[in-house]
């Protein structure tokens, strides 16, 4: 069973990045101390030059990881490092895999860590798009097996009788707009992305999945949000109703009268 009832460690991930920048500022030093001689010989300042763009990297690096935990306390940062934090945080993705492997850390734990950092520093940018821009996906295990009524490609098919959370996906999606698909895997995902050309993604998947999912449609800002598994992956999954609602709220823009309806229901 598999039922994904623990939080994913943000300070995982944080951890792992830090140790790998650490190696990092070592194997930096040691390649220009190594190369400074024929560098030298060549031209006296390329030792200098070539020093400047090892140190611009490492700066670059150091500083996403500060947006990062700044993304993770919620804390303001300019809209430019908010991207560039963003980017680095996909970019480092697969140092931090690699760093977690030689330390035998399980890989879907570093993915349960890359997701939640991934998830905080998309909040932190505080989002804002329209009903019609959001896209909404979901895997085909959300449906309930035995369910005569397939729904992938077209979710309208979905008698919405109560024994799986689709029901209440189209629901939702009918009453506030957005655009909701249920896929068999990350090629049909894409193409929905490359259809509706959105300002933002929703995901339902497990931690797999939605790492994957999140590198494919870079730099396009991705939430992903965890799938409950309790009979195990790939079959009859679930996902917090209510959680999906509070990150949907987060990120549509709403009129005022929607909103304050919202509220008053809450």
């Amino acid at each position: 069973m598999d039922c994904m009832a623990e939080k994913p460690k943000k300070r995982l991930f944080i951890k792992l990045i830090s140790g790998s920048y650490a190696v990092m500022l070592v194997t930096f030093w040691m390649i220009w101390y190594i190369t400074y001689p024929g560098l030298y010989n060549i031209n006296g300042y390329l030792p200098m030059i070539f020093g400047v763009i090892l140190c611009g990297l490492l700066f670059l690096m150091g500083f996403g990881i500060v947006g990062m935990v700044f993304g993770i306390l919620g804390w303001p940062l300019p809209s430019l490092f908010k991207r560039q934090t963003y980017s680095l945080l996909n970019m480092l993705f697969y140092v931090v895999l690699a760093s977690g492997k030689l330390l035998g850390i399980d890989r879907r734990r570093i993915e349960s860590s890359f997701v939640a950092v991934s998830n905080a520093i998309v909040r932190n940018r505080h989002l804002k798009v329209p009903p019609d821009r959001l896209l909404v996906v979901t895997p085909h295990c959300l449906q309930l097996a035995s369910c005569p009524h397939k729904i992938t490609r077209d979710h309208n098919n979905c008698k919405r009788c109560g024994g799986c959370n689709i029901g209440d996906l189209v629901q939702l999606a009918e009453e506030i707009g957005f655009h909701f698909f249920v896929v068999t895997g990350g090629t049909l995902a894409r193409q929905k992305v490359k259809e509706i050309r959105p300002k933002a993604v929703v995901a339902i998947a497990c931690e797999r999945d939605l790492t994957s999912g999140i590198q494919d449609v870079y730099p396009l800002p991705t939430v992903g949000i965890m799938n409950i598994r309790p009979n195990g992956p790939c079959y009859n999954t679930k996902v917090d109703i209510e959680e999906f609602r509070r990150v949907i709220t987060e990120i549509i823009d709403l009129p005022d009268a929607e909103k304050s309806g919202n509220s008053e229901e809450n």
